[in-house]
């Protein structure tokens, strides 16, 4: 395929680069931080981001960054690449961090190998004249949606108000000045895909039962036990589950993070945290009612209280079709790679979605791992596909859609028809999932 100059001096600056891409990528997979903790990853990013004598903007829902590129051209468009910080808490995993029990089993420190690769390219000045729009390089927190009940204590002092990462970015207004976005995503195989198929939403719960403590042995009549509430509701709902229809793809997955004190003492609380997914909002507005009635009946038939948090998630995915232009850096960035365009639905979930439902956003997958992701075999093989090839679509495809005036960027952005008209009517949506109910 033919390519013009500029594209030339894209690839060949990121070859040029290969090894620090590279050097950068397995000390993130080394060193995972989770949601809303990654000070360390943010701070490895910043560091870089300045040595590209970019200006920058901090601890933006805590650990979110901004580097900014062509911050002249702005009114003219604004496309945001988008890596994620955090990672997964997988202990076992060979690349685990021992300080912190996180790995990267999501790839997200392939994204973040790639916009800092990306970075290193289009700061060339024969490369960044030729962007006529500026480029927002953005490091994004907490996309994996865990550890509900930290993210209720950030909540309680004030730090944040959801816990996606994205979701809480868009309701402080950090992507207010940015018109369009670039996202990439690891993927198992060697394909290159291209766009997205549609994607589940969910709502969070921590849903404690309080019971009564008392001797297990001695006077358990004394006692009420909330694990045996908080097992009657699991039955419940798994009673319910009949009543999913199959094409909403509701998917509820619940853990017990607290199940007693001390064996000899009958629990008198139990917490349980879970994740009500579907394909659409009311389907998983629909499923969330169905658990909360659950564990309604399990705390009413051991005489226990039921104390149901429950917090915005992230909204469903949006199909997308593959974008032209990133077709096109899949095939210069990786010519003998197969490219194919993404289809279908996933019963995973990202917040993405949510961004998806103010702006345009463009996704990527590269391969060069094996394994299943959030598992403990995600093993990285090819490190020139993971990572280099990554970098290299992130800056092609900022090319392709800002040269020339950014003619397409304005194109797309014309024709884009947002769910939410701005960031205020988003969180105001949002809002109406932020509830807690206390049941005597």
């Amino acid at each position: 395929m033919k390519m013009d100059q500029t594209e030339k001096l894209i690839l060949e600056a990121i070859d040029r680069h290969r090894d620090e891409i590279i050097e950068f990528a397995r000390d993130i997979y080394d060193h995972g931080e989770l949601g809303y903790k990654e000070f360390n990853t943010a701070e490895k990013f910043i560091k870089k981001m300045k040595e590209l004598g970019l200006r920058t903007e901090t601890g933006l829902a805590i650990t979110g960054t901004k580097a900014y590129l062509n911050e002249e051209k702005k009114d003219t468009a604004s496309l945001a690449l988008l890596g994620e910080l955090d990672a997964l808490r997988i202990p076992e995993h060979a690349h685990a961090n021992p300080e912190t029990d996180a790995a990267h089993c999501c790839g997200h420190h392939a994204q973040m190998a790639g916009i800092f690769g990306a970075a290193l390219a289009l700061t060339v000045p024969e490369i960044a004249e030729k962007l006529d729009g500026q480029v927002v390089f953005f490091a994004t927190p907490a996309e994996e949606y865990g550890e509900i009940g930290f993210k209720n204590e950030l909540r309680a002092q004030g730090k944040i108000k959801y816990g996606g990462g994205k979701c809480e970015l868009l309701r402080i207004g950090a992507f207010d000045d940015i018109d369009l976005c670039i996202t990439h995503h690891i993927a198992p195989g060697d394909d290159i895909i291209v766009g997205s198929g549609t994607g589940n939403g969910f709502v969070s719960k921590v849903i404690r039962c309080l019971g009564k403590a008392a001797h297990a042995a001695g006077t358990p009549e004394q006692g009420v036990n909330a694990l045996s509430a908080a097992s009657l509701g699991l039955q419940a709902l798994g009673l319910n589950r009949e009543t999913f229809r199959d094409e909403d793809c509701v998917r509820v997955h619940p853990i017990i993070t607290k199940g007693g004190n001390l064996v000899n003492v009958v629990p008198d609380e139990v917490v349980v945290e879970t994740l009500v997914r579907a394909k659409t909002i009311e389907a998983f507005t629909d499923a969330a009612k169905k658990t909360d009635r659950s564990f309604h009946a399990g705390a009413t038939a051991m005489g226990a209280k039921v104390e149901i948090t429950t917090l915005p998630g992230y909204l469903p995915t949006l199909a997308e079709e593959a974008l032209p232009e990133l077709k096109r850096a899949a095939e210069l960035s990786a010519p003998e790679t197969n490219v194919i365009e993404a289809s279908g639905h996933t019963g995973g979930s990202t917040d993405v979605g949510d961004v998806q439902h103010l702006m345009p956003v463009y996704t990527f997958n590269t391969g060069g791992v094996k394994g299943g992701l959030h598992q403990v075999e995600f093993e990285v093989t090819d490190e020139e596909e993971a990572y280099i090839v990554t970098a290299k679509m992130f800056a092609l495809g900022a090319y392709g859609l800002l040269k020339e005036k950014a003619a397409r960027s304005r194109e797309l952005v014309k024709n884009y028809k947002p769910v939410f008209e701005n960031s205020a009517k988003y969180a105001e949506f949002m809002d109406q999932f932020d509830s807690k109910e206390v049941l005597e």
